[in-house]
């Protein structure tokens, strides 16, 4: 199993991406969240630069957000930087339209634009409807060797429904998971499944789980913070989550460990404005940090929701992963706490 690490693009991104390399992790990978965050491709070019070996991803880009030209043309501009060793992660939209108060594309869409993307990308013609005009487009001199378009830029698709794995297995690309230990087997095993549905063989298949957490030391102060900064992101994504589609459906909360929490957070949320705009502080410092009026995350409740514990119990949990057949696992750093890369090698290097 390879592990990698992910990063809130930020544009000092490349110095923890050079430890990466050290420590030998196999693909850093950058999430694209343009109101959040840097741009995603300044971030990568930064540690392109800077690297030789590891992988670069994008973890994910969000079609909408990039037409197709400008999409191919950055990915082969990297692919210059770093030849061969550039992923084109992409999937439906999360964060990066959400924080527009956008909802998720169609998959038929997000099919087209990846096809359109690698077409371009192979040096072809690409047939593309713009502005209400069907056109044909292509790089008009990649001869001059300014981009790369000859190595190979491999495609990965996040997927947590059967539909989008479904496209997954269709297009036979990488899979991406997000969620700690609970759960991730049975996930995977759909996918699988769903793979060979497709006729394809289970070698074949290349799966990535993101997830995020800490490494905790047995000292209970310093446990409590390292929940609280490392994991404590990766928990509140979930009520962010909760919020936005029960806000749009009107839905009742849902019974279980986590109704009370929830209902103290949608509390909260009744009172972010402009009220047609929610969004806007929903999601600020999604994946980076706890916002100081979440108080529903404490640091219990981080344990149990992301993939924190000792460094023996996550080296069983990653070990469980490793044998359900995740080929990758991926580890978020936190802004600001990047240096517990150094706490996840020891772990790795343990598995």
């Amino acid at each position: 199993m390879e592990y990698s690490i992910a990063l809130a693009s930020e544009v000092d991104s490349w110095r923890w991406v050079v430890r990466a390399e050290e420590l030998g992790f196999s693909t850093a990978w950058f999430y694209d969240t343009q109101l959040l965050n840097p741009d995603v491709f300044v971030c990568m070019a930064l540690a392109a630069h800077h690297t030789d070996r590891i992988r670069l991803g994008t973890g994910v880009l969000v079609p909408s957000n990039r037409i197709e030209p400008v999409t191919a043309n950055a990915l082969a501009s990297l692919n210059k930087l770093a030849p061969g060793r550039i992923d084109f992660g992409v999937g439906t939209g999360f964060t990066a339209r959400r924080t527009m108060g956008l909802g998720a594309m169609t998959l038929a869409r997000v099919r087209t634009y990846i096809e359109r993307v690698q077409t371009l990308l192979r040096g072809e013609v690409v047939d593309w409807d713009f502005e209400g005009e069907e056109h044909k487009i292509a790089f008009l001199n990649p001869d001059l060797g300014l981009i790369n378009i000859e190595d190979d830029i491999a495609l990965w698709l996040s997927a947590f429904g059967p539909k989008s794995q479904q496209l997954v297995a269709a297009l036979g690309a990488g899979w991406i998971n997000f969620a700690a230990t609970q759960g991730a087997a049975g996930s995977l095993a759909r996918m699988q499944q769903i793979w060979r549905d497709a006729g394809r063989s289970d070698h074949t298949l290349a799966t990535n789980l993101f997830t995020m957490g800490a490494v905790l030391t047995g000292n209970t102060t310093e446990d409590e913070a390292r929940l609280m900064a490392q994991g404590g992101p990766f928990t509140s994504v979930m009520f962010h989550n909760f919020a936005d589609e029960m806000g749009a459906m009107g839905s009742a909360i849902p019974d279980g460990p986590l109704a009370e929490p929830l209902a103290s957070y949608l509390e909260v949320h009744a009172g972010y404005e402009p009220a047609d705009a929610k969004y806007l502080h929903n999601h600020r410092g999604h994946l980076m940090f706890v916002r100081p009026e979440e108080r529903h995350i404490t640091p219990d409740l981080v344990r149990a929701t992301s993939m924190s514990g000792t460094a023996n119990e996550l080296v069983a949990q990653l070990r469980t992963l490793r044998d359900a057949g995740y080929g990758q696992v991926t580890i978020q750093l936190v802004h600001g706490h990047e240096a517990a890369i150094e706490d996840w090698a020891a772990v790795l290097r343990a598995v």
